[in-house]
C-alpha cells in the first residue's frame, strides 16, 4: 500500500470538490480499504475459491480499471469546453471506493499480501493465531491512518495549484496511471502464464 501513489490521482479526482467533501473521500476510501483488505483476510481464501479467481486475474482486473481511469483523467474535457451541465452536491461524483479504496490503497498488491498472510499465520502460530491476527489488524489500521494523512496533505496542494494547474496535472498523472494499469495487466497475464502447466 503506496499512499504517496494514490496522492496524485486523489488530487485529480477532487479538484473541483469543497475542503470538506474532499476530507470525507479521503476518510471515506481509507475505511473502504481497511473493509476491502480484512474481509479478504479473513474470508479470502473461501471468496478466491467459491469464485475461482486468480491472484493474476485480480492483477489483471485492477489494471484494466486503473488504465480506464487514467484514459479518462489524459484524455479528460478542458474546463469550460464541456457540454454537460455542472454536477449538484447531490450528483457529485463518489471516488472514495473507485478508484480510491480499490484497486488504489487495496489493490492486487495489498490483497495478495493478506491473502498469502492468513495460511501462514495459521501454519506457523497456531496457538496465538488470535493474537496475531489481531496485530495484523492494528498495522493495518496504523497504515491506513498514515495514508489518511498524506491524502489529507495532499488535498491542501489543490488551492496552490489552480486551475490551470490541476488541468496540467490531472494529464500527465493520468498518463503515468495507464503506465501503472498497463504494468499491473502485463504482470497478471505474465503471472498467468507462469502458472499453467507446460
Amino acid at each position: 500500500m503506496n499512499p504517496f501513489s494514490t496522492a496524485p490521482l486523489f488530487i485529480a479526482l477532487t479538484a473541483g470538490m469543497g475542503r470538506e467533501k474532499r476530507n470525507r473521500q479521503a476518510f471515506l476510501a481509507c475505511v473502504y480499504a481497511f473493509g476491502i483488505l480484512i474481509t479478504f483476510l479473513l474470508l479470502g481464501s473461501a471468496i478466491i475459491d467459491f469464485f475461482r479467481i486468480s491472484i493474476p486475474g485480480l492483477r489483471t482486473a485492477g489494471g484494466l480499471i486503473m488504465s480506464a481511469i487514467g484514459f479518462k483523467m489524459l484524455f479528460s474535457a478542458p474546463p469550460g469546453n464541456s457540454n454537460t451541465p455542472p454536477l449538484t452536491p447531490k450528483q457529485e461524483l463518489d471516488v472514495a471506493f473507485t478508484p480510491l479504496a480499490m484497486p488504489s490503497l487495496s489493490g492486487p498488491g495489498s490483497i495478495t499480501v493478506v491473502l498469502t498472510a492468513a495460511p501462514q499465520i495459521k501454519r506457523l502460530h497456531p496457538d496465538d493465531r488470535g493474537a496475531v491476527f489481531v496485530a495484523v489488524v492494528v498495522g493495518m489500521i496504523v497504515t491506513l491512518v498514515l495514508c489518511l494523512i498524506v491524502l489529507r496533505a495532499a488535498g491542501s496542494m489543490v488551492r496552490f495549484l489552480g486551475q490551470s494547474g490541476i488541468d496540467a496535472m490531472t494529464r500527465i498523472f493520468g498518463f503515468l496511471i495507464i503506465c501503472i494499469g498497463m504494468q499491473f495487466l502485463l504482470t497478471g497475464i505474465g503471472d498467468f502464464f507462469d502458472l499453467q502447466p507446460v
